[in-house]
């Protein structure tokens, strides 16, 4: 389950190769892309810090939700919706693990009014000549590391975000196109339904 906690703690670390000749944006730009996302789909490749690499499909429906399925052979979901963050472990019967959405860097992409000019957690705005990068850690707590969220210019596209947990590891996500002519039910990032399904109820007496 380690691997699947880069939602959880937010981060900090170095970009991948981006598009050339890109304009730095800014955090009006941004925010106004991150709200005009609703339903929307894409593949995920995820490179973790001893360079081990899994994939997945994400599946986001703003505000709010949001589903990263693993392909195989990782057996591993993680889910938010309902205000909450869980990951679980597919090849066990225990609960998941759960985290307040708002305690997470997801949020910054998943609330309804996203406005990064008005966030705390926005330490850094940055442009590397290839794409802008926004930088969030929690102010009170910025030992637990932070978040950097890459974005592409012309159109404006969100390609990657890299974490640093409290322990200096790093991972990376990066995105495909998005494609957002999807339509997804709100089933899809029910926590408490998808638990109810895979664990078993117990016996108290």
């Amino acid at each position: 389950m380690k691997h699947l906690r880069f939602l959880i703690a937010p981060s900090l670390a170095l970009a991948m190769a981006g598009p050339a000749m890109a304009d730095k944006l800014s955090l009006d730009e941004i925010s106004a892309y991150l709200r005009g996302i609703g339903s929307a789909q894409t593949s995920f490749t995820q490179v973790n810090d001893d360079n081990s690499i899994s994939t997945g499909t994400l599946m986001i429906k703003r505000p709010g939700r949001a589903r990263f399925e693993y392909d195989p052979p990782a057996a591993a979901l993680v889910m938010a919706g309902g205000g909450q963050i869980a990951i679980f472990d597919l090849k066990s019967n225990e609960p998941p693990e759960n985290y307040p959405l708002r305690r997470t860097p997801l949020w910054l992409i998943l609330e309804r009014n996203v406005n990064l000019k008005e966030r705390d957690m926005v330490v850094g705005h940055s442009y590397d000549g290839k794409v802008t990068i926004v930088t969030a850690q929690d102010p009170k707590n910025p030992e637990r590391g932070a978040i950097q969220l890459h974005f592409s210019d012309n159109p404006v596209k969100l390609k990657q975000w890299v974490i640093q947990d409290e322990y200096g590891t790093e991972t990376t996500v990066a995105l495909g196109e998005l494609n957002r002519n999807v339509k997804l039910e709100n089933k899809l990032f029910n926590i408490t339904r998808l638990t109810n399904q895979l664990v078993p109820e117990r016996d108290d007496d």
